[in-house]
């Protein structure tokens, strides 16, 4: 077969292999050989074939690219990260958190609305952090809004805007520019955007009305009311958030879904099991309510934590192996309400995590916090606010988990996790392991249907964005602080073997990344993402 003609002559990039995952016009998903045409002009799929053809049947002017029997799948959608500028780029920034979703074949990420200052709780704070966005994103980027008390007006102007959804914390998120929601707050915000194309999200964890064993904050906190153990034993702080302040966050939600029944309503990080039957039973009785959960809560079991090491802090926690058994197995069940899979990337610096000495191995590289080129006195006075509070405080304990930020580095590196965890699971002879079809439904097609995108990202077919990522299913790795992208080089997964490496990114018909390629593999030389502020309409 020669391809001899197109309506829209011009230059093309025509990448071929014996394994792609195509969606289909029925949005069904499909692994075959694939040879996929792209207009570099446009940076969309012209054409697909599923088979391999070669070169000779292309114009010699062709970029022709034969990935051989790697799997060609869509660019990964992130629907959860937090870069954290302005305001806190000591901690990340739109330049080194887009770099790493670039290396790990994430070609659009949705970034939080927390904990950048301002948050993007109001449309001028969404105008700072686009501003400061501008000239730095590897990646493409989209944003979220933020549910705070008395910020109900603001919220129609952000869809407006382009957000692509909203979150909101059902307890204390650590910061104090973003504080909780009441049940009021909830109704209210509802009650404003039922019937608008967004997805109102919840950060689910409350605490019941009888609780002895933990302080609200979510993130940190001092000591919580008669911890039952040591500060620095993960069991103790695993202990203080058990499942029921899931179960009762969730109950909380669904009894005032009645207030919204033309609005998605989605709970991000979902880690508790014992929210499933909740869920399940709302979603039955009609209520459009959906889950994510995380690549640490299916990577990473309690039983493996070592006491002190506060890299595996987060809310909620990583829970015990019988619980992530539950997590594997509501993936792939028909009637799922996990839909999605994300990073809930969300990093620090290395001293927020309250390391002791021995794990104190981490190479934080010396940046100067002025990534994005615009005005970063937030990020200085923060600087000089936290320098007073070591002077006046008392000195935190290394290793204590109540203490310590409580967030995980990710980004980029979820595509291995998942699949090495599938496939260390298929090899025990579990029965619940997503193939690398369900892969792709879980962290492509549905997160970009989560936040509006589906007309653009997250399928390899024609018209779309030709986001693709090129994954060696067969290389074999282990995770080392040289080989993190993101900017303080701390995280739980350092040391962690992995199965499968992304070998390339292409956005929008654009190699960005290169695995050995040169500029440490970022081959486009400059950042050539862009920040998608289009309104969303599903």
């Amino acid at each position: 077969m020669t391809v001899t003609s197109r309506s829209n002559a011009g230059p093309l990039t025509v990448l071929v292999s014996t394994r792609a995952v195509l969606t289909l016009p029925d949005d069904s998903l499909l692994l075959s050989p694939a040879t996929i045409s792209i207009s570099p002009a446009t940076g969309k799929i012209i054409t697909i074939v599923p088979a391999v053809l070669p070169k000779t049947s292309f114009p010699l002017s062709t970029t022709y690219v034969n990935y051989g029997s790697k799997l060609l799948i869509p660019g990964l959608v992130d629907a959860h990260v937090h870069l954290n500028e302005p305001g806190r780029t000591e901690w990340e920034g739109f330049s080194t958190g887009t770099r790493a979703a670039a290396s790990g074949g994430v070609t659009t990420v949705i970034d939080m609305p927390l904990n950048a200052i301002p948050p993007t709780t109001t449309l001028a704070g969404f105008k700072v952090k686009l501003a400061a966005s501008q000239g730095q994103c590897w990646v493409d980027v989209g944003f979220y809004g933020g549910v705070i008390p008395g910020n109900a007006n603001e919220l129609l102007p952000l869809v407006e805007a382009g957000v692509r959804g909203f979150k909101g914390f059902l307890i204390e998120s650590g910061v104090d520019e973003f504080p909780a929601i009441s049940s009021q707050d909830i109704e209210l915000a509802m009650k404003t955007l039922n019937g608008t194309p967004t997805t109102l999200m919840f950060h689910a964890e409350m605490i019941p009305p009888i609780s002895d064993s933990v302080g609200d904050s979510v993130h940190a906190s001092d000591p919580p009311l008669a911890p039952h153990g040591d500060l620095t034993s993960y069991q103790t702080f695993l202990e203080s958030r058990p499942p029921s302040f899931e179960t009762y966050a969730i109950h909380k939600i669904v009894s005032l879904a009645h207030l919204a029944p033309s609005l998605h309503l989605h709970v991000v990080h979902l880690s508790a099991t014992q929210a499933i039957p909740i869920l399940k039973e709302a979603r039955k009785s009609g209520i459009d309510i959906t889950a994510e959960t995380c690549f640490h809560y299916l990577g990473l079991a309690a039983e493996g934590v070592k006491d002190g090491d506060c890299r595996y802090k987060c809310c909620p926690p990583i829970r015990e192996q019988l619980n992530q058994d539950g997590l594997w197995e509501e993936l792939t069940a028909p009637d799922s309400c996990i839909r999605t899979v994300v990073s809930d990337h969300s990093p620090c610096t290395p001293e927020l995590k309250l390391l002791p000495p021995h794990l104190q191995t981490i190479e934080a590289p010396h940046m100067h916090h002025s990534d994005s080129g615009i005005d970063m006195t937030a990020d200085l006075a923060r600087q000089e606010e936290e320098k007073q509070e070591e002077k006046q405080g008392v000195a935190k304990q290394a290793g204590d988990f109540f203490a310590s930020w409580g967030g995980i580095s990710s980004v980029g590196l979820g595509l291995p996790i998942l699949y090495t965890s599938a496939k260390k699971r298929a090899e025990s002879g579990s029965e619940s392991v997503p193939n690398i079809v369900d892969i792709v439904r879980l962290c492509c097609a549905a997160t970009a249907k989560q936040v509006g995108l589906s007309h653009r990202k997250g399928a390899l077919k024609v018209g779309m964005d030709a986001d693709i990522c090129v994954f060696d299913d067969a290389e074999e790795w282990v995770l080392y602080s040289a080989g993190m992208h993101w900017k303080n080089r701390c995280s739980p997964w350092e040391g962690k073997g992995f199965s499968g490496r992304v070998k390339a990114t292409w956005l929008r018909g654009r190699k960005v990344f290169e695995y050995g390629g040169i500029n440490d593999g970022f081959v486009s030389g400059k950042p050539v993402g862009e920040a998608i502020v289009e309104k969303r309409f599903a």
